[in-house]
């Protein structure tokens, strides 16, 4: 897939910049060893499939142990001239996420310029793995992030329900409260079904 036409170009090149920094050491793997999945969450993945949101850091894991460069920071401008900062958070960690065990395996490749993904496959998690994760925090803005993805038309309740529900499967932890946190997450989803239907 592509980043959605609402993509602001001047952080797509910021992405694209730190991107290629992580994968120019890879290119002297063996060939065996290569592609690296990259899979992306959070506020980038957000933006890409919406357009909403501008997040100064990149939440991301692979597919494999990396180390990664040192300079995983990109300095850029908005539209409005005002100087912006796009880092790679190396402190994310999708495992206190509710996450679907299929969740990587289901990921989106993402088409970008001047990046091979042969070597480095950067990967966004769907729309509805991406709302998924957003549960067991659920702060305001996983709960906007929910809405986003909704009015957008890119999740459903039914599908999120349902792949919560799975994903509960494989987590530990306060059950009743994530519950809680389905069930509204889902009605936040349902509220904007009858909004774009009504």
């Amino acid at each position: 897939m592509r980043p959605s036409s609402a993509t602001r170009p001047e952080y797509l090149a910021a992405f694209i910049e730190l991107v290629q920094r992580i994968a120019a050491p890879l290119r002297e793997l063996p060939k065996r060893s290569l592609p690296i999945k990259m899979y992306v969450a959070g506020g980038a993945a957000m933006h890409f499939y919406t357009g909403e949101r501008i997040s100064n850091d990149v939440d991301a894991v692979f597919s494999k142990r990396i180390a990664l460069p040192s300079d995983l920071e990109v300095t850029y401008r908005d539209p409005d001239g005002a100087a912006r900062l796009l880092y790679f958070d190396r402190q994310y960690n999708d495992s206190f996420a509710l996450m679907h065990k299929d969740a990587h395996e289901d990921s989106a490749p993402l088409a970008l310029k001047h990046i091979d993904a042969s070597v480095l496959d950067v990967r966004l998690l769907t729309p509805v793995d991406l709302a998924v994760s957003k549960i067991s925090r659920f702060s305001s803005q996983d709960r906007d992030d929910i809405t986003a993805l909704a009015k957008h038309g890119l999740i459903t309740s039914a599908a999120l329900y349902r792949r919560s529900q799975e994903a509960m499967k494989d987590f530990v932890g306060n059950l009743e409260s994530l519950e809680g946190s389905i069930s509204l997450a889902c009605r936040i989803v349902e509220d904007a079904e009858r909004r774009q239907s009504g």
